[in-house]
């Protein structure tokens, strides 16, 4: 069976945005004195939807939950803010989609922030002409760990999972990658997301 699709987490994967999360996300959060420290985002939250963390903040340290909403758009706004003056293109990545892309592959970005996120990190760093499908938290009833949003890329592109590899970093999105049923390339940071090794995962299958 040939891969025909790759399907890419974002944050991690293609941009370098774990950082941005957390600072937005505490930006918010300290608002009200709740910060959450380094260790808990990597061990804990790291890849979760917004809403997600806040509920588990909620359950954990009694985060009133008529706040979720205003936080969550305090931290999309901040989130925007970094957005705008941090993300910019990256040689490799640009590189690794367009030569994908070239040799006649299908190119999703799948991940768990919401649509304005993922365009306009697309857009800063000129990834978007490369990409045939775009799917965010928004298009799914269920974020990963649930295999949802890889399972409705494949179905939009017509591809079986074993036609797709997907190619992730954390947790929670190595879950959601296995229970579609695709195969797997886990990359350790945005440097690992390059031609060579998405190409040498490809010759393996």
């Amino acid at each position: 069976m040939t891969i025909k699709a790759i399907l890419f987490d974002m944050d991690g994967v293609l941009i370098d945005a774990k950082e941005w999360h957390y600072e937005a996300l505490n930006k918010a959060l300290d608002l009200f004195g709740m910060k959450i420290s380094r260790f808990d985002h990597l061990t804990t939250f790291d890849g979760l939807p917004t809403k997600k963390k806040l509920e588990m903040l909620s359950k954990e340290r009694h985060l009133p939950s008529e706040l979720h909403d205003f936080i969550n758009e305090m931290k999309q706004q901040y989130t925007m803010e970094i957005v705008h003056t941090q993300c910019k293109p990256q040689f490799i990545h640009e590189y690794a989609l367009s030569s994908l892309k070239a040799e006649g592959y299908k190119i999703a970005v799948c991940s768990n922030s919401i649509r304005n996120t993922v365009t306009t990190m697309m857009d800063k760093a000129a990834l978007s002409g490369y990409i045939d499908l775009m799917i965010s938290n928004e298009d799914v009833t269920h974020g990963k760990p649930d295999p949802e949003m890889y399972q409705l890329a494949m179905k939009t592109l017509g591809f079986k999972p074993e036609e797709c590899l997907i190619v992730e970093d954390n947790e929670n999105g190595i879950k959601a990658a296995k229970a579609a049923g695709g195969h797997l390339l886990v990359v350790r940071d945005v440097h690992d997301t390059n031609y060579t090794n998405i190409s040498s995962r490809i010759k393996t299958l």
